[in-house]
């Protein structure tokens, strides 16, 4: 049985391993020539404490290959689950070769226990190797990422660490349970990428958010997360303050919420979303146009009275948490797919 479903396996299998190879050798040839360039960056920004510019232009020069490798990450379970595992036993069932198949020596429970299990940790290594090595050569500029594409954020996340391995794992066997059931390979092929898309977009925003408690916090206004300060002249004597998804004192973190909020601690808002008004005097004093620098000298005075930003989060600590916890449900999915799928095929007539 493992002899044939290699000759099986083989042919995708040896595709998937020339683009992990391919991969691979790009990585290894740039990955220590751009963790060089980061270290050798922060070694003149510290200096002269300018690293938040050097963040910004050592992340804008490499901002595409970082979203092509994280890419790479998130598709590749997609791919495991679409080509190797829909048309795994849904082929065989559109064709009727199981009626050959299933009436040899070999019992079904042999059969798909070596056929899960063989395809399954050749789907667990590739898709592990693809993301440790994206988040090897990804540290530097996960480290300079913006709030939006930091290492905790929605989009990242899933592109690092031991989740692909998990999520490569229940789309192979999540393909081939919906494959027993539809028993054609392209409507399998559809509904298990259905599936596995709706299933990746609701981790983030319903489960991943409560994988653990939040930490809610105030925080003085600062530059680390005030994007920018408005004035309204029909509407003198206050300022709109727009605040951005960071939080002082935790770079990385991933902020579920940030509202201002006024000295009684009650949430205001401004004219658009993540904008609050703050009312202080705008011909005079610290926040009036005119004169030096206003945002740092503005900000001391709204501080003053009281304004704070209000932010739910996730620390950046909780990465390797998050990853092993994600990775424990996804395999408990698995877990129950693959109890379906033997339950199934021991009542499947012949």
């Amino acid at each position: 049985m493992i002899w044939l479903t290699w000759r099986q396996l083989r042919g995708p299998a040896a595709m998937m391993a020339a683009l992990l190879v391919v991969l691979a050798i790009v990585l290894a040839v740039t990955g220590p020539g751009l963790a060089s360039e980061y270290a050798a960056g922060i070694a003149a920004c510290t200096q002269d404490d300018t690293c938040g510019r050097f963040y910004d232009r050592f992340f804008d020069t490499y901002d595409m290959p970082f979203m092509a490798v994280s890419l790479i990450a998130l598709l590749l379970p997609a791919v495991v689950g679409l080509f190797w595992g829909a048309p795994m036993i849904s082929r065989e069932l559109e064709t009727g070769t199981h009626l050959l198949v299933w009436n040899q020596s070999i019992t079904r429970t042999r059969w798909l226990a070596v056929k899960l299990g063989f395809t399954g940790l050749v789907a667990m290594a590739a898709a592990g190797l693809c993301g440790l090595a994206v988040t090897w050569w990804s540290d530097p500029l996960d480290k300079s990422a913006t709030d939006e594409l930091a290492l905790m954020a929605p989009l990242v996340f899933g592109a690092r660490g031991i989740a692909p391995m998990g999520y490569a794992v229940f789309a192979f066997v999540l393909g081939v349970t919906v494959g027993m059931l539809v028993r054609r390979a392209l409507p399998a092929m559809a509904l298990t990428l259905a599936i596995f898309a709706a299933l990746q977009i609701a981790m983030p925003l319903v489960v991943r958010p409560h994988l653990m408690p939040t930490v809610t916090g105030t925080f003085e206004l600062s530059q680390a997360n005030v994007d920018g300060v408005g004035m309204n002249r029909d509407k003198g004597g206050q300022i709109e303050i727009s605040l951005n998804a960071a939080v002082p004192g935790h770079a990385g973190a991933w902020v579920l919420s940030s509202e201002l909020v006024d000295p009684s601690g009650r949430a205001i808002t401004g004219s658009e979303s993540g904008m609050g008004v703050v009312k202080v005097s705008t011909t005079s004093g610290p926040c009036a146009p005119s004169g030096a620098p206003v945002l740092d000298t503005c900000m001391a005075e709204v501080n003053r009275l009281g304004y704070r930003q209000q932010a739910t989060y996730h620390p950046l600590e909780r990465f390797w948490p998050f990853q092993w916890i994600e990775t424990g449900i996804y395999a408990l999915l698995t877990l129950i797919l693959t109890w379906t799928s033997f339950w199934w095929i021991r009542r499947r007539p012949s």
